[in-house]
């Protein structure tokens, strides 16, 4: 493979279709890639909308049959970005046909479909064939030097984490149904689909994992108008309304083992309901001899508490983090000069080629993803049932 292109299929064309789509052309021209990714086809189910995303994002041919794509020979990478209800029968044919899977969070609607994934991932890493999840927000070079912090012990007893995803595209209870708010396509609402990355971010800058949590979850709008097409993803609104079978908003506490944090707890939030909060992600940790801070909306900065600087010295300070001696920058532009959403999902092509070419198992691996999914699970359980606690597996 380190003689030829590495072909890539996406499956899938929307918000993050666009997304994977620019990190697949990028990448390869700002990192020292050991092969060239080629942006080889893309799928999806109308022919006229797959064909203009082809032409729009600059992928070489466009399909309405994945079948076919995942069978055909000259494919070596398939990249998920469909609603998370198509990714268990997805990943496991293109992983069983040899192909490296890249899949989006959350790994799965399911434990039992994340589990299924997973086996299939083991077996084919025995075959050389990589899989990796789509955590993205791990590739954000703040994120990774608060990481580096934490387990340089410059924290160090960590004692509390708090993790906050905070959005209000809901907000107005008269907006259309979308496949988000249908439990069969999405698996879980505000929960899976933006509390996954605050679970992962706290887990990845920590070292450590969930071990059990308590939860409540409420749905605020039970049910919304349909578009024209009946599943909110085109046209005019009309008369009928959908019913919403997911989550508004999610809030748990956590317990974490291992790692940086061992006994540590934390509280979690997540919500499409928060009014005013655009893409609010942020994450704090609290340790003995310090503390960091991180807001997605400033996401080229860090803050940082010492507290063994004396007394008179002390206090947050922000780190401006864009030194090539940071993550991955190094690649783009001169110290103090910006980047964004998107690069995050350029170091994401980076790993994940470089995984595949250096032969290495890449992070988030599917059973880190299936980790989550367990999390996302115990959650819902805790809050159907009003347990104070519930264990992870």
């Amino acid at each position: 493979m380190a003689q030829g292109p590495l072909r890539v299929a996406m499956v899938g064309h929307g918000f993050m279709g666009a997304a994977h789509s620019q990190a697949w052309r990028t990448a390869p021209r700002f990192f020292d890639l050991a092969v060239e990714p080629e942006m080889s086809v893309i799928v999806g189910r109308d022919p006229g909308r797959t064909e203009a995303a082809r032409q729009q994002y600059g992928w070489r041919a466009a399909s309405t049959d994945w079948r076919a794509v995942v069978a055909d020979p000259d494919i070596d990478v398939v990249d998920v970005v469909s609603p998370g209800s198509s990714h268990v029968e997805i990943a496991i044919a293109a992983l069983e046909a040899g192909k490296h899977v890249l899949c989006e969070k959350p790994l799965a609607n399911t434990v039992a479909e994340a589990e299924a994934m997973t086996a299939a991932a083991t077996a084919a890493a025995e075959r050389g064939v990589r899989a990796m999840v789509g955590f993205s927000y791990r590739r954000v070079p703040a994120i990774g030097l608060a990481r580096q912090l934490v387990q340089a012990g410059r924290l160090g007893t960590v004692r509390q984490v708090r993790a906050l995803y905070l959005q209000d595209w809901l907000a107005d209870a008269e907006g259309p149904m979308t496949w988000r708010l249908d439990k069969a396509l999405a698996g879980s609402g505000s929960l899976g689909d933006i509390g996954a990355h605050a679970i992962d971010l706290v887990e990845h800058v920590t070292g450590a994992a969930l071990g059990s949590v308590s939860g409540t979850l409420e749905t605020f709008v039970t049910e919304r108008p349909l578009l024209a097409d009946g599943v909110g993803l085109s046209g005019t609104a009309s008369t009928e309304r959908g019913q919403v079978t997911v989550d508004d908003a999610a809030f748990f506490l956590g317990r974490l083992r291992g790692g940086a944090a061992d006994g540590a707890i934390g509280t979690f939030e997540a919500t499409r309901y928060a009014t005013g909060r655009k893409n609010g992600l942020t994450l704090e940790i609290s340790g003995s001899d310090g503390a960091i801070q991180f807001d997605l909306e400033s996401m080229n900065e860090l803050r940082f508490y010492d507290a063994t600087a004396p007394a008179g010295e002390q206090g947050f300070r922000r780190i401006l983090v864009t030194e090539p001696e940071h993550p991955y920058m190094a690649a783009w532009w001169p110290t103090g000069h910006l980047i964004g959403y998107e690069h995050t999902f350029s170091h994401q092509v980076k790993d994940f080629v470089d995984a595949i070419t250096n032969g290495t198992d890449p992070s988030p691996s599917f059973a880190e993803g299936l980790h989550v999914q367990r999390v996302l699970d115990a959650v819902e359980r805790s809050a159907a049932d009003g347990s104070s606690w519930t264990a992870i597996p």
